[in-house]
């Protein structure tokens, strides 16, 4: 099986050969990988590590861009592998997470999307957060339409969809800050449904004071919100339950930015 595999990046250096390498392992008999890097103009020394991976099914956009959606749909539309994902520059897969994913995709021919578990680390790369981690995956047994649209319980560098299905909902809106990706996520499942990969983490979110969540999660959630909305409808059950998780998330994460805060001072 072919994935194609989209890695954003600007000025990302400080992490990228790490995520670079994590994509370069998943080459297995059996799967095929091709991988489309898009830098924006980094100055921070990301092109020398970028081209150390060049290769005969490595790609680099070197071009600018409006921002990671952007960056990210400039790969999607060179993408041709039957399977696309992307992963950030900050991001890392597991051992062995493509070839799970193969297997999933092919025990269900119609599922648009497949997704599994995700750890969140921090710049060195400890986990942290499990309990958040956990909270998400009480909804994976629960996982439907119905549920998505209550919240957003996929990690996105844990997910992974097919090539048809991408055609048919189109790409990343690129008029959103950091919800892009959970709208996307709306608009693939009604492509298919989603199908769940069991077992171990397949990746790793790299959750730092840089990162899109660290730095602007209250614009996130209220952007996640309004995708439920137009998704659901705004009177719908899912469009209230989001409302009530969306303060509650951006509550607690408002107390945790005030301890770090705190503890910086």
């Amino acid at each position: 099986m072919k994935f194609s595999i989209v890695t954003p990046n600007y000025n990302g250096a400080r992490f990228l050969e790490a995520t670079l390498a994590s994509i370069a392992a998943q080459r297995a008999p059996g799967v095929e990988v091709e991988h489309w890097i898009a830098d924006g103009g980094s100055t921070d020394g990301s092109l020398d590590i970028i081209q150390r991976f060049l290769g005969p099914q490595t790609f680099l956009i070197a071009e600018r861009d409006t921002g990671p959606a952007d960056a990210i749909n400039k790969g999607l539309q060179r993408a041709t592998g039957e399977f696309v994902a992307w992963l950030n520059a900050d991001d890392l897969y597991e051992p062995g997470t493509l070839a799970r994913a193969a297997v999933v995709f092919a025990a269900h021919p119609r599922a648009a999307l497949a997704f599994g578990r995700c750890r969140i680390v921090d710049e060195g790369g400890a986990e942290i957060r499990d309990r958040i981690t956990r909270f998400k995956e009480f909804f994976f047994p629960l996982s439907s339409r119905f549920t998505i649209q209550c919240l957003n319980y996929i990690s996105q560098p844990a997910m992974f969809f097919r090539r048809s299905a991408l055609e048919r909902a189109g790409l990343l809106r690129t008029d959103l800050v950091a919800a892009w990706d959970y709208e996307f996520t709306l608009r693939l499942w009604r492509q298919g449904g989603a199908a769940r990969i069991p077992g171990a983490p397949l990746a790793a979110f790299r959750w730092h004071p840089g990162s899109i969540s660290g730095r602007v999660f209250a614009q996130q959630f209220r952007e996640e919100w309004h995708a439920a909305v137009a998704d659901a409808g705004r009177c719908s059950p899912q469009a209230l339950i989001h409302l009530g998780v969306r303060y509650g998330i951006v509550g607690i994460y408002s107390l945790m930015a005030a301890r770090r805060t705190g503890q910086a001072e």
